[in-house]
């Protein structure tokens, strides 16, 4: 595999090797676990929440500032949603948008819902214009339960459908009348004078596990961002798969940074938090400065992780007294070696559960023996649906072999990993959920790939294993990269910017960053002949037109287009430049927040915003 570089691949643990069949034994009770719910089961994410409101009625749920709601209050609060969700004529099937920042009346309006047997579409709460617009399109819903703080995004968006925005007040983000003015500021007062009396079992008791529960969007390798359907069985199981990962238990406390419209945070957080009993510390963003606050003043034991938050805590300084917190058990994906040894040597050696898998997966892995790096083990081919794909990246196609199947990756290969699409009726595990466009599930469907009539799960994602079964990430393929846990969407940048003034062309991409996982934005523009590339016009339509994440890092100020044969964009040769000065002689600059603009290259400007020179790598 050309471009790129080869991940590190430690053998060895601080206490020994773990056989394959130790981890396969954990392997399975994982299985059993997730096998606990059936798909015609008539039981969803509504009856959970409710028996357990009855067997931990007083036990703290939800802590979100100064407010500590128990159970039963949750419970209650969602009891009050659903009858006036009811009363606003949503039914079974149905769905209801909703954009709320990380707040306790994100769960009231997601578990009101589910009371109903109604989907639960969440909506990234950074995106506005055509992103927004076709999210809400999507998802055919019905109503959108809208905080204030979102109000502002929703009123510069046109192309919405015209549904019912049902305001949710926001004291800590108060909106203008005028901004209220186009919602429904009665809702809420409607819920807070609805019975807290729980709401009659018999409108949802005839809706299966199998069936929808949430929508929850995901970017591809192309296109507007897809909206992923996740069933209440899904949901149930990975609460009751992490319970036997965790052994967890009423006494852990989960912390909850990560935005709750992402997977993560509304999956594994809540989901095993509701199952054991637990309880969860909501704060609205993460924050590098309350970080170790929070976790001491709640005593959190559990916190779900993207790598990127780990290097921010890594590089705040030191502090006496930092091993000296509650947490056990780190969750999460995107911890790169070096830093993954870094917290350990800086913070104590707490369980790091890396995982590998994605929003719409029907496999996954984890790495359960806290070996450095690695997301996931398989150690045994036939225990798993899960398959590494042979890819080359610069035809951006599958080798096959004689018989016109594709041929498996060999220890040290890179691939694309692949699963079994299991399609029974009394199983659910190895299920592909797909997305609400039946062209968007088709695409990431591979037929025929080992055998007649077989179809896989396509992850576009490359990794690799090593001789004990230990898998590594290595990259995303084709024109999505991953930067801050967000995916980006090269041509809907590109698209964005391309009316920028004096432009010619513009070509996005993402470049390997050294200590990072993922990579960062980088665009490579020609200006029109007579026409200066302007750098802080350049910063503010991308501050117009782009959430942060997605706005490049570096911008590269061509001579020339670099187009292949057939009047492509070319971009692995870009990619492999990187932002290394000494590798072209264009112009270079970097975004700088601080003066709000595109500055010249310089070491001083990139070691201020925490990043390290390039790796340039020989040309392969």
């Amino acid at each position: 595999m050309n471009g790129f570089n080869t991940p590190h691949q430690p053998t060895m643990l601080d206490n020994g090797p773990v056989s394959r069949e130790q981890t396969q034994r954990l392997l399975d009770r994982r299985a059993v676990a997730a096998g606990q719910i059936k798909p015609a089961d008539r039981y969803t994410i509504a009856d959970r929440l409710e028996e357990q409101a009855s067997r931990f009625a007083q036990r703290p749920f939800l802590i979100y500032a100064e407010q500590r709601l128990s159970y039963a209050e949750v419970d209650a609060r969602a009891n009050q949603m659903a009858h006036v969700f009811h009363a606003r004529g949503l039914r079974p099937g149905d769905v209801c948008a909703i954009a709320l920042e990380n707040r306790p009346e994100f769960f009231f309006s997601w578990f009101g819902l589910a009371k109903l047997g109604v989907v639960a579409a969440f909506i990234n709460t950074q995106v506005s214009g055509r992103a927004l617009a076709h999210a809400v399109v999507s998802t055919a819903a019905k109503a959108m339960v809208v905080g204030e703080e979102c109000l502002n995004n929703l009123l510069s968006t046109e192309g919405l459908p015209d549904v019912p925005w049902l305001l949710m007040p926001d004291a800590e983000n108060p909106a203008s009348e005028a901004l209220r003015a186009r919602a429904d500021t009665g809702f809420a007062a409607q819920v807070a004078a609805a019975p807290r009396t729980a709401f009659a079992r018999d409108l949802r008791a005839e809706v299966p596990a199998e069936s929808p529960a949430m929508l929850i969007f995901t970017s591809g390798t192309t296109g507007l961002p897809k909206a992923a359907i996740y069933s209440h069985m899904r949901w149930l199981s990975i609460g009751d798969v992490m319970e036997v990962t965790l052994e967890g238990g009423t006494e852990d406390v989960f912390y909850c940074c990560l935005p709750l419209y992402h997977g993560a945070a509304a999956t594994s957080v809540t989901a095993t938090a509701l199952r054991v009993g637990a309880s969860i510390v909501v704060r609205r963003k993460f924050s590098v400065r309350e970080f170790w606050k929070d976790i001491r003043d709640h005593r959190i034991s559990i916190f779900q992780y993207i790598g990127e938050i780990c290097r921010y805590l890594l590089n705040q300084p030191v502090v006496d007294g930092e091993r000296e917190h509650s947490l056990r058990c780190l969750l999460g994906a995107g911890l790169t070696p070096e830093t993954w040894q870094r917290w350990v040597e800086r913070f104590g050696p707490v369980r790091i559960l890396e995982g590998w898998g994605a929003t719409e997966a029907n496999t996954s892995l984890i790495n359960l023996d806290n070996q450095p790096g690695s997301c996931g083990r398989v150690p045994f081919w036939n225990k798993t649906n899960m398959r590494l794909v042979r890819y080359d990246v610069e035809s951006d196609s599958h080798p096959r072999d004689e018989h016109g199947f594709y041929r498996l990756c060999e220890v040290g290969e890179v691939g694309e990993g692949m699963a079994l699409i299991v399609d029974h009726p009394q199983i659910g595990g190895g299920r592909f959920e797909g997305y609400t466009s039946a062209q968007a599930t088709e695409s990431k469907i591979r037929r025929n790939v080992f055998s007649q009539g077989d179809a896989y799960w396509s992850s576009g994602d490359l990794l690799r294993y090593d001789e004990n079964g230990y898998f590594y990430f290595v990259d995303r393929i084709g024109d999505t990269y991953r930067w801050k846990s967000e995916n980006v969407s090269t041509q809907e940048v590109a698209d964005a910017l391309g009316d920028f003034p004096g432009l010619e062309l513009i070509n996005i991409y993402g470049v390997q960053v050294p200590g990072h996982e993922g990579r960062a934005g980088m665009a490579a523009v020609l200006m029109q002949e007579g026409r200066h590339f302007d750098p802080e016009a350049f910063y503010a339509l991308t501050e117009a037109r782009l959430p942060r994440y997605a706005a490049p890092v570096f911008v590269r100020v061509s001579a020339a287009a670099d187009l292949t044969s057939t009047f492509k964009l070319r971009k692995v040769d870009l990619q492999r430049q990187g932002y290394a000065p000494t590798a072209f002689n264009d112009p270079l600059y970097i975004r700088d927040e601080s003066s709000r603009s595109y500055q010249p290259y310089s070491e001083e400007l990139l070691d201020r915003i925490g990043l390290q020179p390039f790796a340039l790598t020989p040309q392969a």
